[in-house]
């Protein structure tokens, strides 16, 4: 099999890398969010691309169907998803919070802030 016959999985690694940079290099927290859905998206995506098999068809019982996908990864990544929005929701109602306190949704800069309420 080529390298470009495997163009999924080079989708998957270059979301992973893109979503794993914005994660690390930014630090304003929607950003960080930001990065963290596209890192998800891409185990998503790799996940999707590994249940589905070539010529695969459905798992339902057919005259001269022998070859089936398997539909649990599929299974799998909707509960993922549904795990993944409620994470990013709550994850964000906690950024309103922090912004609330601190008027800044900048990590350093919170950092600074509660350096300096230490100090006193």
């Amino acid at each position: 099999m080529s390298i470009l016959g495997l163009y999924n999985y080079w989708i998957v690694i270059i979301l992973m890398m893109a979503g794993l940079y914005i994660l690390i290099a930014r630090y304003n927290l929607i950003k960080k969010m930001i990065g963290l859905g596209v890192f998800q998206t891409s185990i998503f995506y790799l996940y999707i691309s590994l249940g589905k098999v070539q010529g695969g068809s459905a798992p339902i019982l057919a005259d001269g169907v022998t070859v089936y996908s398997n539909p649990l990864p599929h299974v799998l990544i909707l509960t993922a998803i549904v795990v993944g929005v409620a994470t990013t929701a709550v994850a964000l109602a906690l950024i309103v919070r922090i912004y609330e306190s601190y008027n800044t949704i900048e990590e350093d800069e919170i950092k600074a802030i509660e350096a300096l309420e230490r100090d006193l």
